[in-house]
C-alpha cells in the first residue's frame, strides 16, 4: 500500500477515534462511540498489515504477535470482574507505556529501519521524539505498576513519603531534560539508557506518595501519560494514526484528571507532580472508641422505603464488589410500583476509576434520566425521605466538610446526612479506601445494615 493511501486511511481512523470520544461523552451515545472506536482500530490494523506487506516475513511476525496478544486480551476481558476493572486499566496503561519504550529502543538501535538516519547520526527531531516517548512511556509503565499494586491491595494504599522526596523528584526531572539535551549532542547509547532508567524510577516516586483517596485521579492521569507516550512515538514512526490517537488520549485524559481534581478539591499540579505541596495525607487516625450505632435488617429498610415519597440511591465500591447492581434495579422497580420516586446520586470518584458506577448501573439497564451527578442532586438530599447508601464510604463522609485534619477535608461529598433517614449497607464499620472512619455511621438518622450488599438488597426486595 502506498504511503499516501496509508495516510488517508489513518486519517479516517483518526476521525473515527474523535467520533468515538464524542460518543463516549454521553451514556446515550456511548454504545455508538464504542462502535466508532472499534471501526477506527480495525482500519488501523488492516492498513498496518498492508503496509508491512502480505508476503514479507514481517507480516508473519505481526500476525503471530497480534494473535498472541489478542488472545490474552480477550481471555482477560471475559474473565475479569467489574470490581477488578480499575487495576486492569492500570495494568493496560503500563503495557502502553512499555510498548512506547520498546519502540523507542528499536528506533535508537536500528534507526535505518525506520528511515531516521544511521547509528550515531540520527535525525535531531527524531532523537527528541523518541527520547520523550521513551521517558514518558517509562514513567507511565512504572507508575501504572505501582497504581496496580495499590489498587490490588498488594501494596498499601497509604501514601509512602520520605524526607526530601519532592526535591529528589525535581532533581530527577531536571536530569531527564538535561540528558535528552546531551543525547542530542552526543547520541551516546549510555545517555539513552540512563534516560530510560531514570524515567522508570521517576514513575515509581511520582505515584507512591499518592494516597488511596486520589487513586481515581491517578488512573486518569496515567491514561493521559500513556497517550502522550504514544503520540511521541507516533512522530518517530511518522504514523498519523498513532499521533492522532495518542494526542486524543493524552489531552482527554488530562482534561478528565483536571475535572476530577476539581471535583475532589485537589490541586491538579499537586497530583501530577506526586503530591507536591499537598497536605499530609497519611491515613487518618481512626477513633476506635466505641461509638453507638443503630443497626437494622431488611424488614426495617423495606418499611422505611415503602412509606417514603422519595428515595435516593448512593452506589459505591461495595456495590461493585457484591455485584449488587441487578438486585438494586429490582428493588427500585418494586419501590416505583409503590409510588416512590427514586433517583441515583453518583459522586465523580465513586468506585476506583472514573465512571465506575455509571458502567455498573448501565449494565443493569438503569434509565439514564434517573442518574444524577453530585452537583445536580446534592441539594435534593435535604428534601429526601430515605437515602440508601450501598457501599459508598469516603464520598459520603461528613468529616470532609468539618475536620481540617482529615485527609479528605475539602473534597465535595454527597450530603447524605441531610436526608430524613439514611440506610447504610456495609459489611462492617471498617474505614473506606482513604482509611478513615465515616462519621455518617454514628448519626441519629442512620440505620446500619450489616451484610453483603447484594444479599441485603435481595432480602429487601422480598420484604417489599
Amino acid at each position: 500500500m502506498s504511503a499516501n493511501l496509508s495516510a488517508f486511511f489513518y486519517l479516517i481512523s483518526g476521525i473515527l477515534f474523535i467520533l468515538a470520544l464524542r460518543g463516549l461523552s454521553s451514556p446515550e451515545t456511548s454504545r455508538q462511540g464504542n462502535y466508532f472506536g472499534i471501526a477506527g482500530m480495525a482500519i488501523s490494523i488492516i492498513v498496518t498489515f498492508l503496509s508491512v506487506g502480505i508476503f514479507g516475513s514481517g507480516f508473519i511476525y505481526v500476525l503471530l504477535f497480534l494473535v498472541i496478544g489478542g488472545s490474552i486480551g480477550a481471555f482477560i476481558a471475559f474473565k475479569i470482574p467489574m470490581t477488578a476493572m480499575p487495576e486492569l486499566v492500570a495494568g493496560f496503561h503500563s503495557l502502553v507505556g512499555l510498548a512506547a519504550v520498546f519502540v523507542a529502543i528499536s528506533a535508537f538501535l536500528k534507526p535505518e529501519a525506520f528511515d531516521l538516519g544511521i547509528v550515531g547520526d540520527i535525525k535531531l527531531a527524531s532523537l527528541i521524539e523518541m527520547s520523550l516517548g521513551a521517558a514518558i512511556g517509562a514513567i507511565t509503565f512504572s507508575g501504572s505498576i505501582i497504581a496496580f499494586l495499590k489498587l490490588r491491595g498488594i501494596m498499601s494504599g497509604a501514601p509512602i513519603t520520605f524526607k526530601g522526596q519532592h526535591i529528589i523528584n525535581l532533581f530527577l526531572g531536571l536530569a531527564i531534560i538535561f540528558l535528552i539535551y546531551y543525547l542530542c549532542l552526543s547520541q551516546s547509547s549510555n545517555i539513552f539508557w540512563s534516560i530510560v532508567l531514570i524515567s522508570f524510577i521517576v514513575g515509581v516516586l511520582l505515584i507512591i506518595p499518592i494516597g488511596g483517596a486520589d487513586m481515581p485521579v491517578v488512573i486518569s492521569m496515567l491514561n493521559s501519560y500513556s497517550g502522550w507516550a504514544a503520540a511521541g512515538i507516533g512522530f518517530t514512526l511518522e504514523n498519523t494514526a498513532l499521533i492522532i490517537t495518542g494526542a486524543l488520549v493524552g489531552s482527554s485524559g488530562a482534561i478528565l484528571s483536571y475535572i476530577m481534581c476539581k471535583g475532589m478539591n485537589r490541586s491538579f499540579f499537586n497530583v501530577i507532580l506526586g503530591g507536591w505541596g499537598a497536605a499530609d495525607q497519611a491515613l487518618g487516625k481512626n477513633n476506635k472508641e466505641q461509638k453507638p450505632v443503630k443497626s437494622g435488617n431488611a424488614d426495617d429498610a423495606a418499611f422505611l422505603m415503602k412509606n417514603a415519597s422519595s428515595v435516593i440511591i448512593v452506589p459505591g465500591y461495595g456495590m461493585a464488589v457484591a455485584q449488587a447492581q441487578h438486585a438494586l434495579r429490582e428493588m427500585v422497580d418494586a419501590l416505583k410500583k409503590n409510588g416512590v420516586k427514586v433517583s441515583y446520586a453518583i459522586h465523580p470518584v465513586a468506585g476506583r476509576m472514573p465512571g465506575h458506577m455509571n458502567v455498573l448501573l448501565a449494565e443493569a439497564n438503569v434509565p439514564y434520566d434517573e442518574v444524577f451527578e453530585l452537583e445536580e442532586i446534592n441539594n435534593d438530599f435535604a428534601n429526601c425521605d430515605v437515602a440508601y447508601v450501598i457501599g459508598a464510604n469516603d464520598v459520603t463522609n461528613p468529616v470532609a466538610k468539618s475536620d481540617p485534619q482529615s485527609p479528605i477535608y475539602g473534597m465535595p461529598v454527597l450530603d447524605v446526612e441531610k436526608s430524613k433517614s439514611v440506610l447504610f449497607v456495609k459489611r462492617s464499620l471498617s474505614p473506606g479506601y482513604a482509611g478513615i472512619d465515616n462519621d455518617l455511621f454514628y448519626r441519629d438518622n442512620t440505620l446500619m445494615l450489616f451484610a453483603d450488599a447484594k444479599k441485603m438488597t435481595e432480602e429487601i426486595v422480598k420484604s417489599l
